[in-house]
């Protein structure tokens, strides 16, 4: 009876997921939103279809691994090689500047260090399950700006360890420097692979001429190599996601890429549709409606305020201010780790259990606005990058390649004409 029963709900889910994401795919909006959404349906806080959350997780996190997995092996190398100082210091920065915040209005909050803290780490993350969803709706994964963004968002993954470090240090007297030294080792590591993964050669896998032909093998191939490498990584200290990465990143690299990533994909696609709606059965809708003034308050404070400190970030970066804005608004969302933080902090007594609802709760909102708010981003960026605004459309038809806000510099280099110049200062005369 109980397997029956469970044979229902998966069927309920994957039909009602079907529907959604085609309902949201004809309104050109990721698929992913209407799995949080029937999340939310077929949780407790609707029809109760599915009261315990526990057999999905289990899928979801699979699917987070694979995500990664499959983000790994897409990756051009060489143009994550260059963006990953970048991407590192963007992320050091912006949590930087964000707990300053937080700890700075702690003082008329009366919120502990800590807790200001673990809220400044939680607003600071942003999901890299949903931004690689958006990217891959939106094919921007192997442009520059797609690069720069995946390289923050594993730069953030990579800062959970000391995050999870300053949140039980508030209850154990552990010794940090043994988490450093693992999160030093970790960046050392994916430094090295980049670097020798970046030469001309191929890297060869072992049986590969066994497995290339072979759909069945390949298949499970891929998903050994992707499991495997999370569970070594995971074993050693370092987070399993981290390992998935890495591995996606050496067969990445192999003559049999494209035969791994066809396989991988489609199991991937699947899979992360459980973490999704694992995430629209966290919210509690009772607690939300109660208090929901003030949650939708604090998610406008958060997109607009994240989005800001980011720009600010990505210029003092010497990115463009588009380039900026799409990045810095793509970003702008709290992440999933932000679940995992909370339930940390909550544990080691640094906030209650109503401080983990709010978060919840805002957490599972943003990341439901976060494709509206970055269509909405896109919208406003298209809005400046239009003819009407000669600063940016006159000076790219005439071969500038820097941004408008450069006219000073001495870089600038116009290798057509010098019609760019007189366009722009000839007064326009009103004929209507």
């Amino acid at each position: 009876m109980h397997d029956s029963i469970t044979l229902t709900q998966i069927t309920i889910v994957v039909a009602l997921a079907l529907a959604g994401g085609l309902c949201l795919a004809k309104f050109k909006q990721p698929p992913m939103l209407g799995y949080i959404l029937n999340g939310v349906i077929l949780g407790p806080s609707g029809f109760a279809l599915i009261q315990d959350r526990g057999p999905l997780e289990l899928l979801a996190e699979l699917g987070i691994l694979l995500l990664l997995f499959v983000v790994g092996m897409e990756l051009n190398l060489r143009s994550f090689k260059k963006v990953w100082v970048q991407a590192s210091l963007f992320c050091l920065l912006q949590l930087s500047l964000i707990v300053m915040f937080t700890v700075g209005i702690s003082y008329y909050t009366g919120w502990t260090m800590t807790k200001a803290m673990v809220l400044g780490f939680v607003t600071a993350l942003s999901s890299t399950a949903v931004v690689v969803k958006m990217l891959e709706s939106a094919g921007e994964i192997k442009t520059e700006n797609g690069q720069l963004i995946i390289g923050i968002l594993i730069a953030q993954d990579l800062a959970i360890a000391p995050m999870i470090l300053v949140i039980r240090n508030t209850i154990e007297a552990a010794n940090p420097w043994g988490l450093f030294i693992k999160l030093f080792a970790s960046i050392i590591i994916i430094v090295a692979i980049i670097m020798y993964l970046s030469r001309k050669q191929r890297v060869r896998i072992p049986f590969s001429k066994a497995i290339v032909g072979e759909s069945e093998l390949t298949a499970l191939a891929s998903l050994a190599f992707c499991f495997i490498a999370s569970a070594i990584s995971g074993l050693s200290g370092l987070s399993a996601p981290y390992g998935a990465f890495l591995a996606g990143l050496i067969l990445g690299n192999t003559h049999e890429r494209l035969s791994l990533l066809e396989t991988a994909k489609p199991i991937q696609s699947i899979l992360i549709m459980f973490f999704f709606l694992s995430i629209g059965l966290l919210l509690d809708v009772e607690f939300l409606y109660n208090d929901l003034q003030f949650v939708l308050l604090t998610i406008l404070v958060v997109f607009v305020g994240k989005t800001i400190a980011n720009v600010l970030v990505l210029r003092l970066l010497s990115v463009d201010w588009l380039s900026a804005f799409t990045v810095g608004a793509c970003i702008s969302q709290l992440g999933e780790f932000a679940f995992l933080l909370s339930n940390e902090a909550n544990n080691a007594g640094v906030i209650s259990d109503k401080t983990e609802k709010y978060i919840v709760s805002i957490t599972v909102l943003s990341l439901i606005i976060s494709p509206v708010w970055n269509a909405l981003a896109q919208t406003i960026k298209n809005v400046f990058d239009m003819p009407q605004f000669p600063p940016f459309a006159v000076l790219k038809e005439n071969g500038v390649t820097q941004n408008s806000d450069q006219l000073g510099s001495q870089d600038l280099n116009i290798h057509q004409d010098k019609t760019a110049f007189k366009i722009l200062m000839t007064p326009k005369t009103d004929k209507e």
